[in-house]
């Protein structure tokens, strides 16, 4: 659809906003997030969410309004397989909880940038390049595929290729200073503190994460504008999804097929429209919400594999572990 440019600085606007009202009045101060705050926040995205499907459809129609949504529900669903990396990196530096906030902010302001761009070079691709769009299907397909197999790995950041090269070139202070990035030593060498080495993590996991991503809601509309806000208001609740599920996530351990079956299914209509076979937006939407309420209820029916769960720190650690 065609969108006037003052819609895009409007919803870039209203992006900023929201995020300078979160870091400058209800996180202005470092605390942990309960899972009461987190909910209220969990809401208040979805409701928006819901209120831009809402406009979208009063402006350019009931199609765009179903992509948008269809497209929102794909992003926001395989967030949450990135939601089990944060837990894991938290985990292992033993970040302290009322930290974790700040750290999922800022990797969210960063991940903001990152999926404009992802989103701009992948219109320009689809635009000037009609086999990207064959690419984007098979690539999605593989990953799927590739996830059916996928196993828990935990992370070892003493092996950790982004960790090792952080190390190399920047100086890492071995203790944290509240919710600083960066401190001074007492020679007077500026050195980053084990908050921005789990930050970095965070942004470079989400790198991975919007590789699979952003073609999968290309899968289900080549409109830019609409892969742009779908997968912006998605991102937007992701750390307030964060803070709801990270003690329950574990319980979910059949997720990944579902998510596995969502991209195949996704890069297979990519492929098939191409060839002229077009699947019904509703039926997109159907399936993959199928796919989710399915393997969710397949994850409450069975126990999960026995392994300690996920610890997530709650207090201020003296150096790491």
């Amino acid at each position: 659809m065609n969108v006037s440019i003052w819609v895009w600085v409007a919803f870039n606007l209203f992006v900023l906003a929201m995020v300078a009202i979160d870091l400058g009045v209800f996180h202005r101060k470092a605390h942990e997030v309960k899972l009461r705050e987190a909910g209220i926040w969990v809401g208040v995205w979805v409701t928006l969410a819901l209120l831009m499907g809402l406009a979208i459809f009063l402006t350019r129609g009931q199609k765009f309004a179903l992509e948008f949504i269809t497209g929102y529900i794909v992003e926001q669903s395989l967030s949450v397989d990135n939601l089990f990396v944060f837990i894991t990196i938290f985990g292992y530096f033993g970040v302290p909880a009322k930290y974790q906030h700040r750290v999922l902010l800022w990797g969210i302001i960063g991940a903001l940038l990152m999926r404009g761009s992802f989103v701009a070079v992948g219109a320009y691709l689809i635009h000037s390049f009609s086999w990207v769009l064959y690419f984007f299907g098979g690539l999605l397909v593989v990953t799927g595929i590739r996830m059916l197999y996928k196993h828990d790995e935990e992370f070892d950041g003493e092996t950790n290729k982004i960790v090792r090269l952080a190390r190399r070139f920047i100086p890492i202070s071995p203790v944290y200073d509240g919710q600083k990035f960066f401190v001074r030593a007492k020679s007077g060498k500026l050195m980053a503190t084990p908050l921005f080495l789990t930050l970095l993590l965070v942004e470079f996991s989400d790198i991975l994460f919007a590789v699979d991503s952003i073609p999968a809601v290309f899968g289900i509309t080549k409109d830019p504008f609409i892969v742009y806000t779908a997968t912006i208001m998605a991102v937007m609740g992701l750390r307030s999804m964060y803070f709801l599920l990270a003690g329950i996530l574990p319980r979910f351990h059949k997720l990944q097929y579902g998510l596995s079956g969502i991209l195949i299914f996704v890069g297979l209509k990519m492929i098939v429209a191409e060839l002229g076979y077009h699947i019904h937006i509703l039926a997109s939407l159907g399936v993959i919400a199928l796919a989710l309420a399915g393997t969710i209820v397949w994850s409450l029916a069975t126990e999960p594999p026995p392994k300690p769960d996920p610890v997530v720190a709650g207090d201020d650690p003296e150096t790491l572990s």
